[in-house]
C-alpha cells in the first residue's frame, strides 16, 4: 500500500514539473493556456506566469527595437539576432530548472511573476 502512494506521488510531482517546463515551450502562447487552466498549484502558476512575462517582454523588445532601429538595416539585425540568443537560452534555462522541479527566477520577471501569483 506504501509503495503505491509513493509512486502516485513521484507520477504526480514529474508530471507537475511537466506541465511547468511546459509553459514555456511556446512562449506566452502556453504561458497564458496554463494560467487559465491551472488555477491552484502555486508552482506550475509561478512558472506559467514567469514565461507569459518574460517571452512577452522579449517579443516586445524586439519588436520596438526593430521599429527604432530599422532605418540602420544592419544594426537592427544585430540587436535581433542578440535578442533572440537571449531568449533560446532562457527559454532553456526555464525549461530545465521548471522539469527539475525548481522554483528559478528571472531578475525583475520572476519577483513580478510571484507577486501576481500570490493575489
Amino acid at each position: 500500500m506504501l509503495r503505491w502512494e509513493v509512486k502516485r506521488m513521484v507520477t504526480n510531482q514529474s508530471n507537475r514539473n511537466l506541465v511547468a517546463a511546459l509553459s514555456y515551450l511556446l512562449g506566452f502562447v502556453t504561458g497564458i493556456v496554463i494560467l487559465l487552466v491551472e488555477k491552484d498549484d502555486k508552482f506550475i502558476r509561478f512558472h506559467a506566469m514567469q514565461s507569459t512575462v518574460v517571452s512577452g517582454a522579449l517579443f516586445i523588445l524586439s519588436f520596438v527595437l526593430g521599429f527604432i532601429l530599422a532605418p540602420i538595416g544592419i544594426l537592427a539585425t544585430l540587436v535581433n539576432i542578440i535578442i533572440s540568443i537571449a531568449g533560446i537560452i532562457v527559454w532553456i534555462v526555464s525549461m530545465v530548472k521548471a522539469y527539475q522541479g525548481q522554483l528559478y527566477k528571472w531578475p525583475i520577471a520572476g519577483d513580478f511573476s510571484e507577486k501576481q501569483i500570490s493575489r
